[in-house]
């Protein structure tokens, strides 16, 4: 399994992984890239399905998923790394945290997704909805609960990046995806989480909604949990300052 990924930062500083938000590529780490890469070699990756990562046909599971990160990790050499994710990329890391913690020093989790909230056929009928209309389908919709009114009309233009990545998405790779959201609940295992976790929530999230993360820090031990006011989902372009002083903080 090919992952498309992009490396900036000194190669000889300590690694760390982004892992996007479904429907996105590795680009949309861009607010953060020159903060992170001052101290550490970043690597973000494309998950399977989008971007140039490969794309074979669904469904995919979110152990799919987590293991194609430690074959990215056995490609380039890097025996530990900290990981960075949101939305997707974040129940990405929270089954990495569960179950590769030889290969991780730290974690931060922006928005993590733990179990299926609004139930599993909710994602079973985005699936199948993508797989009949393509990604255009759910773009209006995605992009409403991912960034609030106001952010919106003041920021045209950054909006219309993550309107591009998500309309060109691969359909099975979204679809795909979708169903691995659906299927998994990570909450047995979080207690056996033993790196430092930061969780980062939004008050306004209406995609992963803030009471089904706060939970997640009381079960993690030593979890450290902010939660952030007037932001959506994609809070890593709409809040970038805060965002990027909380990584540094966390990872450094």
């Amino acid at each position: 399994m090919r992952l498309n990924y992009q490396a900036t930062g000194p190669e000889d500083a300590p690694v760390v992984l982004l892992g996007s938000s479904l429907g996105t590529t590795h680009a949309m780490w861009a607010p953060q890239l020159d903060a992170l890469s001052e101290r550490f070699r970043v690597i973000a990756f494309d998950h399977r399905g989008h971007g140039d990562s490969d794309a074979p046909d669904g469904p995919y599971a979110i152990e799919d998923l987590g293991g194609d990160v430690i074959e990215l990790l056995n490609e380039l050499l890097i025996e530990r790394a900290s990981y960075v994710g949101i939305s997707i990329g974040g129940a990405v890391g929270l089954w990495l945290a569960e179950n590769a913690p030889d290969r991780f020093h730290r974690f931060a989790l922006l928005c993590p997704p733990a179990y299926p909230a609004a139930g599993a056929q909710m994602w079973t009928d985005r699936a199948a909805q993508v797989r009949a209309e393509g990604t255009k389908a759910i773009v209006e919709p995605t992009l409403t609960r991912w960034f609030l009114p106001e952010y919106a009309a003041a920021h045209p233009t950054e909006v219309e990046i993550i309107r591009q990545q998500l309309l060109t998405t691969s359909p099975e790779g979204y679809a795909a995806c979708c169903e691995a959201l659906g299927a998994m609940d990570l909450r047995p295992a979080l207690a056996d989480i033993t790196a430092p976790v930061l969780l980062v929530i939004t008050e306004s999230d209406a995609s992963v909604p803030p009471e089904t993360v706060i939970p997640l820090a009381a079960q993690i031990p030593g979890a450290h949990l902010e939660i952030l006011e007037d932001a959506a989902h994609l809070v890593t372009y709409s809040h970038p300052e805060q965002i990027n002083k909380l990584l540094l903080t966390h990872l450094t």
